[in-house]
């Protein structure tokens, strides 16, 4: 098990911003790509974003339009999601999630077997 927790959650404005955050506990955390995904009520989890291991790529859901952004710092041990232009269809439990393996891309279909507990994303109209 790989301790991932999210923070950064909440309520916000249409058109408004959020940054979301998940600190990882386990030493792969540097060299595993991450990713995160959402689960809207009545709705199966998506994959949102995803950034290799070493950030050197990034994935992105093409239905948002440029609008999220991923990045990691591997010295903190951290990945973020900087959500802009925020629509109620955003509105979504958010979660992080890690690659089981090493060294991986982080792209759609990656084997991202460890999760954090999820935040809340509320956007309102």
């Amino acid at each position: 098990q790989v301790p991932l927790v999210e923070s950064g959650g909440g309520l916000v404005q249409a058109g408004g911003s959020l940054r979301l955050s998940c600190a990882a506990s386990g030493g792969s955390f540097s060299m595993s790509a991450m990713g995160w995904f959402r689960q809207a009520p009545g709705k199966e989890r998506e994959f949102v974003a995803g950034i290799h291991w070493n950030a050197g790529s990034t994935y992105y859901s093409d239905s948002l339009n440029g609008r999220f952004t991923i990045s990691r710092d591997n010295a903190k041990n951290m990945v973020y999601l900087q959500m802009n232009s925020l629509k109620p269809e955003d509105t979504a439990v958010y979660y992080c999630a890690q690659d089981r393996r090493l060294l991986g891309s982080g792209r759609p279909g990656t084997d991202f077997g460890f999760w954090g507990q999820g935040t809340q994303v509320t956007v309102s109209s």
